[in-house]
């Protein structure tokens, strides 16, 4: 498959022609790094299929009226991460699950979870990201798994990059300490 520029795929987008060829090549270069920014901060599979799901759904939706004034990755890394809150928002309304215990009902999915592949130490970085607060936990996933530079986060989550670096520390003083506490 010949590896076409976001901005290319956007071109030809455009065109009837060619618009479920560019979408299916957009899909096919971003779906994988999509799928794994939302499976971790759900850590169900099935939820995390879902969830990209709808992302890919409302990005054919919005992609026509789509300004190149931002980068289309960060654009769908938006999509996913607001689709990822309000599943997380809605799982705690459904099941009537006060809004701290949402983290130990992902523990608990994510402990009975088959298709966790990872050796114990990740098993234990796991456990203790999910005693983060969700927007602590969405930023710390960022930086550490996905490696994105804290200008490319403040885009996807509509903050300042100083909020960005002040919840990321947090967030690796309560992890450095939850692994140091579960070591004893």
């Amino acid at each position: 498959m010949e590896e076409y520029s976001d901005s290319e795929l956007l071109k030809q987008f455009q065109s009837e022609d060619s618009r479920h060829y560019a979408f299916n090549t957009l899909v096919k270069k971003h779906q994988e790094k999509l799928y794994w920014h939302i499976r971790r901060m759900v850590l169900n599979h099935d939820d995390a299929d879902d969830i990209l799901q709808n992302t890919w759904i409302k990005a054919w939706k919005g992609l026509a009226k789509f300004r190149a004034d931002a980068n289309l990755y960060t654009w769908l890394y938006r999509i996913a991460t607001n689709e990822t809150i309000t599943f997380l928002n809605n799982k705690k309304k459904r099941f009537f699950i006060p809004i701290g215990d949402v983290e130990s009902e992902l523990a608990s999915d994510f402990e009975s979870d088959n298709s966790f592949t990872g050796d114990e130490i990740q098993r234990k970085l796991q456990q203790a990201i999910l005693t983060l607060p969700e927007k602590q936990r969405l930023v710390f996933n960022m930086k550490y798994f996905d490696e994105m530079k804290y200008t490319q986060m403040a885009e996807v989550l509509d903050t300042s990059v100083g909020a960005l670096k002040a919840s990321y520390h947090i967030a690796v003083k309560k992890i450095e300490k939850q692994l140091l506490n579960s070591n004893k």
